[in-house]
């Protein structure tokens, strides 16, 4: 049985890098989970179910925070990257070439 978030043999792959894959495959899940429900709820009248939606919207935000907590801390490199983006006042693409340069000064 194959799994899409390989693309190179399972067997030959560490488990650090199928934890990490699995953990990326989750991400992606959530962040399509999100989507669905900000789609549902654009869309829905009743106010009570509505409400439902945003409810369970709340969740899949905090499962893919929770993911992509996990792959920042096993990841050094992406955590210095993201703290460079995310969290930041200001212009989101200015955050990212200040970042750049940082990068290329240390």
């Amino acid at each position: 049985m194959g799994f899409e978030q390989y693309h190179e043999p399972a067997s030959e792959l560490s488990q650090e890098t199928r934890t990490f894959a699995r953990m990326i495959t989750s991400l992606q899940e959530e962040c399509e989970a999100i989507g669905w429900y900000q789609q549902r709820i654009s869309l829905e009248q009743d106010a009570e179910a509505r409400r439902i939606l945003e409810d369970a919207q709340e969740e899949e935000f905090l499962h893919f925070s929770m993911d992509l907590e996990f792959l920042l801390r096993r990841t050094p490199k992406w955590r210095v990257g993201a703290k460079r983006v995310l969290f930041q006042s200001g212009d989101i693409v200015e955050n990212k070439k200040r970042g750049e340069d940082a990068a290329e000064k240390a």
